[in-house]
């Protein structure tokens, strides 16, 4: 899937243990063709595609196919501003921190996550429906400020 140690540097997994957190496209990131960066399993797919311009991406329709989908995942695109994501495991237990920026895209995959805005930030979120308010999450303790670990 990554070709080069540019490729690692702007591509970030977030683990713990075995788990992938999140998956971190960093705005710098530029390469020919189409690179996926999930695997094909989950519900959620983030790609990456750089065409020239007069490709053509032959017209078609999606299927209906019956999907399970049963952990939300959510992407969200930074527009404008800095922030911090910090990173929760399953056991809502802190795991690291990254900051994000204009231009860098992450996708949730699992455990919890929290965010404190460094500037103005303007984000664009997209994640699974329905919403199923209350329901959809469960909040847990934030991490202090004194234990935040940046990494990245």
């Amino acid at each position: 899937m990554l070709d080069s140690s540019q490729d690692k540097a702007l591509i970030e997994t977030v683990r713990q243990g075995d788990t992938d957190l999140a998956i971190i496209l960093r705005a710098g990131y530029a390469r020919q063709g189409v690179t996926f960066l999930t695997p094909d399993d989950y519900s959620q797919q983030l790609g990456y595609m750089n065409r020239p311009a007069g490709y053509r991406i032959a017209a078609h329709v999606h299927n209906a196919v019956p999907r399970a989908v049963v952990f939300t995942r959510e992407v969200l695109f930074i527009r404008s501003g800095r922030l911090r994501v910090d990173f929760y495991g399953d056991d809502h237990r802190y795991v690291e921190s990254r900051i994000l920026q204009a231009g860098d895209v992450v996708l949730l995959a699992a455990g919890g996550h929290g965010f404190e805005m460094l500037e103005d930030t303007e984000m664009i979120e997209v994640k699974q429906g329905p919403y199923a308010g209350a329901g959809d999450k469960t909040l847990i303790e934030a991490v202090s400020g004194s234990c935040i670990s940046l990494r990245g």
